[in-house]
């Protein structure tokens, strides 16, 4: 299930050196919260030899203005209780209405986990109608009773303005009590309102404290988010292998932004040790997770053989699927204007069946 969530936005940078001294330029992970005079300076591009051409920059693509919502998950219930153990097994069967009806009963004998079901059901429209007014009121009951994820799931209600007014106040105070208990996603998103400035005031060293709660908590979205501040040295002193160890948690869970940094911090041997074969493989991951700045990076490795076999017609694939997504490439597009015909054709096939398929 969803909830509305406060998400980081990145401005990447798009260079990418010649194939002389093929070195991956990684995206500069600026979170678009911070007031622009604060924002740290993206790293300059690798420099070049004199002998190889210069590339030029690809357009920097506009961040989304819609945030990723992040999942809220109902942690099983202690299993010494055989109720919520049933309401539980339901929701993860998908039986809705029966996880709807003994949410009821136990909710109503004042076990606050159905409750939080309960706000969870009425928010997401599972066996009964959506009714965020409804998904308030139990969430706050449940918040009331103590209950960590009802506070974080009732403070973005107050956030978004679903099921009553917006009020940014509570939703601070309901995630700082989150935070408290130990609600990692609550950590993560009062961060980004200390990095923000507006709702709180900005602390760039608190938001890095909250960040590393729920980064040492396991959530991914966290870990990239603190990554970025230890490669850039906000709120904290800059540790670039540090970073690189955050990096590579988060691409364990699969968070696509984490995969592409660390494959090129691998690619480049930077606060790591190099290695350009795993870097390629993880780029072929974020390819095809959809991630048009690690497809246009594969692009270049492929045509260019480094880290990997060459492969111009499978380079060119990957650099047609990441232009459709506003990755363009003037370098590449020249390179790929003076491909031989019948090469052309099948990367323009390859790419067309790839788009096909997604």
């Amino acid at each position: 299930m969803k909830l509305p969530c406060i998400t980081m936005l990145a401005t990447l940078l798009l260079t990418v050196p010649a194939a002389a001294q093929l070195q991956i330029t990684p995206p500069a992970t600026v979170p678009s919260a911070v007031p622009e005079k604060q924002k740290p300076k993206p790293p300059a591009p690798a420099k070049k030899k004199e002998a190889a051409p210069k590339p030029s920059a690809s357009p920097k693509p506009a961040p989304s203005s819609k945030p990723t919502p992040t999942p809220t998950v109902i942690p099983a219930p202690p299993t010494d209780n055989s109720n919520a153990d049933l309401v539980y097994g339901a929701y993860q069967r998908g039986q809705y209405k029966t996880a709807f009806e003994l949410a009821t009963a136990r909710a109503q004998a004042g076990d606050p986990k159905a409750m939080t079901m309960l706000g969870e059901l009425y928010s997401n429209a599972m066996g009964i109608r959506r009714d965020y007014a409804k998904a308030a009121e139990w969430y706050k009951r449940a918040a009331d009773a103590g209950d960590r994820e009802a506070m974080f799931a009732l403070a973005m209600l107050r956030i978004s303005g679903r099921g009553g007014p917006v009020d940014k106040s509570e939703a601070v105070k309901l995630m700082a009590s989150a935070a408290k208990l130990g609600e990692p996603k609550a950590a993560y998103n009062l961060a980004l309102l200390y990095l923000d400035g507006q709702t709180l005031p900005q602390d760039v060293k608190r938001s890095a404290e909250l960040l590393r709660q729920a980064a040492d908590a396991g959530l991914a979205e966290a870990q990239y988010a603190l990554a970025t501040f230890y490669k850039e040295g906000t709120g904290v002193p800059k540790d670039p292998e540090r970073a690189v160890r955050l990096l590579q948690a988060a691409s364990l869970a699969d968070n696509v932004d984490a995969e592409v940094e660390y494959a090129i911090a691998m690619f480049n041997g930077t606060g790591t040790p190099k290695n350009q074969p795993a870097a390629v493989a993880l780029l072929r991951k974020a390819s095809r997770q959809g991630s048009a700045i690690a497809q246009n990076r594969l692009a270049w490795v492929l045509i260019n053989g480094v880290g990997t076999t060459m492969d111009k017609v499978e380079g060119f694939k990957w650099h047609l699927v990441a232009k459709t997504a506003g990755k363009g490439d003037p370098e590449l597009d020249k390179q790929l204007s003076d491909l031989p015909a019948e090469d052309r054709a099948k990367a323009e096939a390859a790419a067309k069946k790839w788009l096909g398929n997604k």
